[in-house]
């Protein structure tokens, strides 16, 4: 009897920690994520948060646009937040877990074309409470080295759907590949996830 003891215990050992596993891996898996609110929109240097057309601007400030236009040049620069939801908080048969961004590489499409890439530089936490964390993520770029097919106005217009007045994210799509940190170590998901404004992710 004291010979099959020992295996006994390592076979339950074993089924507690394969469980340990695949619950962690659940869990993680039920995060969420949505491209929420667009903050501290500029195009070259010029706020465009009250404004919503090309006539809202200054007369200096049409000049100082016109003039970087013709130089080949239309840099804009925001923070893109995304939401993002643990919703492993003690419900529903899931116990309640604080989840640990470690990592997340994205990349970001303007219209459909693709932009640039990046990362978080601090870990984010998620905690297991059902309600939204924000992951701050800050934008710079040049609109005329990705849309050089797009004339002036249309430059425009698209700094203004975004961070403008009514401005969102609806004209944004974020691919990005979480990685959480555990208690068994560093766990990435297994390809990137689309996150969109219109909903979360699905579990």
């Amino acid at each position: 009897m004291k010979k099959l003891l020992f295996p006994l215990i390592i076979i339950v050992i074993f089924a507690n920690l394969s469980c340990s596993v695949f619950q962690t891996i659940s869990n993680i898996g039920r995060l969420k994520f949505k491209l929420g609110n667009i903050n501290n929109f500029t195009l070259i240097g010029i706020s465009v948060t009250n404004k919503s057309k090309l006539s809202d601007f200054h007369a200096v400030d049409l000049l100082k646009l016109s003039s970087s236009f013709a130089r080949g040049i239309l840099p804009i620069s925001f923070t893109l937040n995304v939401e993002a939801v643990n919703p492993n908080d003690g419900k529903g048969g899931y116990p309640n877990t604080n989840a640990t961004l470690k990592s997340f590489a994205w990349r970001l499409l303007i219209d459909n074309k693709e932009t640039i890439a990046g990362n978080i530089s601090n870990p984010v936490t998620v905690p297991g409470t059902g309600q939204a964390a924000i992951i701050p993520l800050q934008i710079n770029l040049d609109l005329l080295s990705f849309f050089k097919d797009k004339g002036y106005e249309s430059l425009i217009n698209i700094a203004l759907n975004l961070g403008g007045y009514g401005g969102s994210a609806s004209k944004l799509s974020l691919y990005a590949k979480p990685v959480i940190s555990t208690v068994l170590g560093d766990l990435s998901y297994p390809e990137e996830i689309k996150i969109v404004n219109l909903e979360f992710t699905k579990e």
